[in-house]
């Protein structure tokens, strides 16, 4: 789609927009060295808003949890806060901070694990997996009405599940190696039993029985470990997308938040007009996601729905028409244009990390950049 106003000719009403929130992961890292350190808490003990940042999995993450947002300009002022905020602690610390889906140097399997029994009881339970946790990702949590309405939403979401990897992968290295992906971070986190596509779901009682099954193997040790890239909150009435890397830049985590809300308001409205869930079967929607985490921006990304593979400048066009009539609902159409139009001039996160790569073969050179974009942005 070219750039231009998507909402001066909308002669539809309007409707009220759900609320959204936005969690991102971050590494911290030796400014010195580049590579991760298992430093967060001396950093997240500098921070001046405790309330929004705190610690992950392991020590060598943070990460930030917005408030509840009505509109974009909302989680664009927090996203840069947060963003500010702990590259100011991070620098009285000694360290910094940088926004990739993994790590670019250092071992993920040497990372402490954060204190708690829960973090150990997870780490004892998988073993060697337990580096998958050892990544970085953005989660966009969008209202919705009820469960059932959501366990459908996530139906209709799973076909677009492979375009929002390709247009989030920032991942391409991981401990001072090419991973020959653009989000090895997909391909990281999709090893934990519980990760992935949410199953092809027709009502929430078959959304229990799904969680229950997980429970029964011994595949999550608690409802709070159903790692779907699409799941329902057990405590909020929202809806948790979870596929994608975390951005490189606030601008790349507002779109990715906005294009999502977009989408789920879209569905949402599909699922109240009774339109059923288009038949995803599992197998080539996980290989289009494996594609797109290949690939990322700048290659093909399948659609599992139609079977096409496509250019991802044609995916990238179909997405956000797909879209468009919620984030023309929620006042984002221009919005999400705009930044996607910069997003394909600039390349993806991944390929900017490779093009940092690429100027002298220095990792140093790929986590320089990252510091530096994950403040300043596009």
């Amino acid at each position: 789609m070219r750039n231009h106003s998507l909402v001066a000719h909308d002669p539809r009403p309007r409707v009220a927009p759900p609320t959204f929130g936005v969690e991102e992961e971050f590494f911290v890292v030796d400014p010195r060295t580049r590579r991760i350190l298992s430093r967060a808490p001396e950093l997240l003990a500098r921070t001046r808003m405790a309330d929004r940042l705190c610690g992950e999995f392991s020590r060598v993450q943070v990460e930030a949890n917005s408030p509840v947002c009505d509109d974009a300009a909302d989680a664009r002022r927090f996203l840069r806060a947060a963003r500010r905020e702990l590259a100011r602690a991070a620098d009285v610390t000694g360290l910094a901070v940088v926004a990739s889906g993994t790590a670019v140097l250092g071992d993920p399997a040497g990372a402490d694990i954060s204190d708690g029994a829960r973090y150990a009881d997870i780490a004892a339970h998988f073993g060697a997996l337990r580096e998958s946790h050892v990544v970085c990702g953005c989660h966009v949590h969008v209202g919705v009405p009820d469960r059932e309405n959501a366990v459908l939403a996530a139906g209709h979401l799973r076909r677009w599940l492979p375009f929002l990897i390709a247009m989030s992968a920032n991942s391409p290295f991981q401990n001072g190696r090419d991973t020959g992906h653009a989000s090895w971070r997909t391909i990281a986190w999709n090893r934990l039993p519980s990760a992935g596509p949410p199953p092809h779901l027709r009502s929430l009682a078959d959304h229990e029985r799904a969680v229950r099954a997980l429970a029964d193997t011994g595949a999550i040790l608690d409802r709070h470990m159903v790692y779907w890239d699409v799941r329902l909150s057990d405590h909020l009435p929202t809806l948790e997308i979870r596929v994608g890397d975390v951005a490189a830049t606030a601008e790349e985590a507002l779109l990715f938040a906005a294009l999502t809300r977009g989408l789920v308001t879209r569905v949402l409205a599909d699922v109240r007009r009774g339109a059923p869930v288009p038949e995803v079967p599992d197998p080539p929607l996980r290989a289009a996601m494996w594609r797109a985490a290949r690939d990322g921006l700048e290659g093909s990304v399948p659609d599992p729905l139609t079977g096409e593979a496509l250019p991802a400048a044609v995916a990238m066009d179909r997405l956000l028409a797909a879209a468009l009539p919620g984030l023309l609902d929620n006042g984002d159409a221009d919005l999400a244009s705009d930044l996607l139009d910069r997003l394909r001039r600039r390349g993806s996160g991944a390929a900017r990390q490779r093009a940092a790569h690429d100027r002298r073969g220095r990792f140093t050179d790929v986590v320089d950049h990252l510091i530096d974009h994950t403040l300043e942005g596009l």
